[in-house]
């Protein structure tokens, strides 16, 4: 239930010093791999409040910020987060991520009662803008007592994690990291899964389609989609798994004209959409499965939204089809790549420890054939484990057929229990809220891996953050009274940093 849409609202709320950051950061378009302008906002911003901010080669941002009186002597402490968003929106929305602000919105949440900020059909950017929120307010806000800061702002880390993968070690001089990327309040995470892409190609050649036959368009949508790490044990929905098991039914009598869905590698796909042609008959028969389809992903999954919709299309808007023969190959590889839950972790448990993503199909028509791309994401804990999901899928695309490569890779980052900073969170997480925190791992991924890698492993780091729901998907959303309990959390932290131990 929206209350307000207003920017004022979202600077009204508390505390404000964080949301105010956060609203400037919304206003400024940043997908992955265009984070320029949310970098020259961001230095601007800084330089007015008397800190110090330079780039490196990469585009990663580093604001340094002075101790606090009396605090010189404290340890530097990198306070850490990414300035790129997952451009996520429903089909119907016309925003444009690259030019125009997101638009957040102040909100009720109908199953809790609590106060959240959203967008309206778009991601929010509540991952990470948020997060570099709370830094800039920790490091601006005259009532706090820290140490020498550095903020620490990364590029691409939802498309690719190369900002963080290109860091130079001169680059930081902290070696206390406090990662703002995590999405739930009542945890401090110590370690993340590791990630590898892999794409397929297949060219399959376009035959000519007999004017008898009829054409039609089959489209899956209404699905939760959502974080392909965060999200994954919830079994969600994937469209499309969902559209290639339709067309399945009936994939002996059909002829692919056009293939798409998802749209990012680390989104579980909500959208997808062919384009088929076949006899009555065998449209007939493809009408008849999209229902029993939706029943059995409904049962499976409780997918309430999920519409699977067939609509006739003119025959002249498919002039050349792929084979019955080849239509089958490509649906047959669909069927045989995996994706969702793979495996748990044996020592922690309720942890996911090996999934994939069947996250973006694509097609192209160029020189009398199909282009058809399948993009997948493979996460692991276990490095062993993550190889061999990849030669999985690397095995089924060549059994197939298909060009296959894989890339892309980022290592996981290992737990330490016995890290100090960890010590110190714990004890002010209890003295704060009276309760324990959970130390656990998350199953997507996080920066803090790879920077430790960059930085020689003399890094000791922890991942807090407030909780968010529905990351990398238009239901996104944070809420007001974490954002704040999550303020108070690492101020105290900062504070207790400055005390000798």
């Amino acid at each position: 239930m929206q209350t307000s849409a207003a920017p004022t609202a979202i600077e009204a709320l508390q505390p404000a010093a964080v949301w105010r950051f956060f609203a400037g950061i919304a206003a400024v378009p940043r997908p992955s791999k265009h984070e320029q302008q949310i970098r020259t906002h961001l230095r601007q911003t800084a330089e007015a409040r008397g800190l110090t901010a330079r780039e490196d080669p990469h585009g990663n941002l580093l604001i340094e910020a002075p101790a606090a009186p009396g605090c010189e002597n404290a340890p530097i402490v990198v306070l850490q987060g990414h300035l790129d968003m997952v451009p996520e929106k429903n089909a119907d929305n016309p925003h444009n991520f690259e030019t125009d602000p997101i638009r957040p919105q102040v909100a009720t949440d109908p199953r809790t009662g609590r106060q959240v900020v959203r967008a309206s059909g778009t991601t929010l950017g509540a991952d990470n803008g948020i997060g570099v929120a709370l830094a800039l307010a920790a490091a601006t806000e005259p009532d706090i007592r820290h140490g020498p800061l550095e903020i620490l702002c990364t590029v691409d880390e939802e498309a690719g994690m190369t900002g963080a993968k290109a860091l130079d070690r001169a680059f930081l001089k902290g070696r206390i990291l406090l990662n703002l990327d995590s999405e739930e309040d009542d945890a401090i995470y110590i370690g993340c899964a590791g990630g590898c892409d892999t794409t397929l190609t297949f060219n399959f050649p376009l035959k000519p389609v007999s004017p008898r036959l009829k054409a039609a368009r089959v489209v899956v949508n209404g699905l939760r989609g959502g974080h392909s790490g965060g999200d994954i044990h919830e079994n969600r929905g994937n469209a499309n798994k969902v559209l290639a098991r339709t067309l399945l039914r009936v994939s002996h009598a059909l002829r692919l004209a056009d293939i798409r869905g998802g749209s990012k590698r680390n989104v579980i796909p909500r959208e997808a959409s062919a384009i088929v042609c076949g006899s009555q008959s065998a449209l007939a028969a493809l009408g008849t499965a999209a229902p029993q389809v939706r029943a059995e992903v409904l049962a499976e999954s409780d997918e309430t939204g999920l519409q699977i919709k067939l609509e006739p299309i003119g025959l002249e808007q498919v002039p050349a089809a792929l084979t019955p023969k080849d239509t089958q190959r490509l649906l047959a590889t669909l069927a045989g790549l995996p994706h969702g839950v793979l495996g748990m972790h044996p020592r922690m448990p309720g942890l996911v420890q090996t999934s994939n993503n069947l996250a973006i199909l694509s097609s192209e028509r160029s020189d009398g054939a199909l282009r058809v791309q399948v993009c997948t994401l493979a996460r692991s804990s276990a490095l062993s484990l993550l190889h061999l999901t990849r030669m999985q899928i690397e095995s089924v695309g060549r059994l197939a057929g298909a060009a296959v490569e894989s890339g892309n890779a980022y290592p996981g980052w290992e737990p330490n229990p016995a890290s100090p900073t960890l010590a110190v969170c714990r004890r002010v997480y209890r003295e704060l809220f009276g309760a324990e925190p959970r130390v656990t791992a998350i199953h997507a991924g996080l920066e803090c891996g790879i920077i430790n890698e960059r930085m020689g492993g003399t890094l000791d780091a922890v991942s807090i953050g407030p909780t968010i729901r529905n990351a990398h998907s238009p239901d996104e959303l944070v809420y007001v009274d974490s954002v704040a309990k999550c303020w108070r959390f690492l101020k105290a932290i900062l504070a207790e940093l400055t005390k000798p131990h």
